[in-house]
């Protein structure tokens, strides 16, 4: 259903479900010091902490976003520089994914969240909450695949869209928050 002028961009709240109370990386770590075991298992489960970006204060940093079209190259757009204009193409009625890479640093991030509105012509189409999950820091580029899209398909869907997208997590945290072009082609031109 068309919603005129809706631009709530934020995750829909599971009835009955309370966030974990938060908990450093530290304080897991110092629990239960003195077994052995349990201290090897949360070394292997957290590993090193640390910092892939050490002068980023951030928590979570959205590197890019990639449109997974079987058969086809990847179709990315850099997170790291939003004032590019790119616009990303699909061909009607394809079968697409959407794929985030990010980093995690510093701290345990509970309950990460992608959140989508897509808009044509300034009306909102649709808008769709993801649960990520939640995930330990890692100098590792980390990464979320949403489940399997169609692209709209007919005269009347072809054309340009707006997506206004938003990674956040359960305490609230607005990790980013950008707007991109999506177009929808007749063919793969």
């Amino acid at each position: 259903m068309a919603h005129q002028g809706d631009d709530d961009l934020t995750a829909e709240e599971t009835p009955g479900y309370v966030a974990p109370a938060k908990k450093s990386v530290d304080e897991i770590l110092k629990a239960d010091a003195d077994d052995e075991s349990l201290k090897l298992y949360k070394n292997a489960l957290l590993g090193t902490v640390g910092a892939a970006f050490p002068k980023d204060p951030r928590h979570v940093i959205v590197q890019k976003l990639a449109l997974l079209v079987q058969g086809r190259p990847d179709i990315e757009l850099d997170l790291t520089n939003l004032d590019q204009k790119k616009v990303l193409a699909l061909k009607e009625g394809c079968t697409y994914r959407v794929r985030i890479y990010f980093y995690v640093q510093r701290e345990i991030v509970q309950g990460l969240k992608y959140v989508q509105q897509t808009y044509k012509a300034g009306i909102r189409l649709d808008k769709s909450t993801s649960m990520v999950g939640s995930y330990a820091p890692k100098l590792d580029l980390q990464s979320y695949t949403t489940k399997d899209e169609e692209a709209p398909s007919g005269m009347l869907a072809r054309g340009s869209y707006t997506i206004k997208s938003l990674f956040t997590d359960d305490d609230r945290n607005e990790h980013l928050k950008w707007e991109w072009k999506l177009e929808i082609k007749k063919d793969w031109d």
